[in-house]
């Protein structure tokens, strides 16, 4: 297992804002979140968030977030 710790800007449309995703990627995935910047409007999101944990791990929480909607790019 592989720890490795990652940087992404999160981009959340007017769907995706109404849910509370990090939460529930959080409890869905063994991973540690720390949001270093957020700004949330009704109908946009933008969070700078760093995520921990397995490598494999990272991977399928951002397939997850993406297929909920929510643009993920790499700082």
């Amino acid at each position: 297992m592989v720890k490795e710790s990652k940087r992404y800007w999160l981009t959340f449309d007017a769907k995706s804002v109404q849910r509370p995703l990090v939460c529930e990627m959080s409890k869905k995935f063994d991973l540690i979140f720390d949001i270093r910047s957020a700004t949330v409007t009704p109908q946009l999101g933008l969070m700078a968030i760093e995520l921990r944990g397995d490598a494999k791990i990272l991977q399928a929480a951002v397939k997850w977030l993406v297929r909920h909607g929510v643009q993920v790019d790499p700082i």
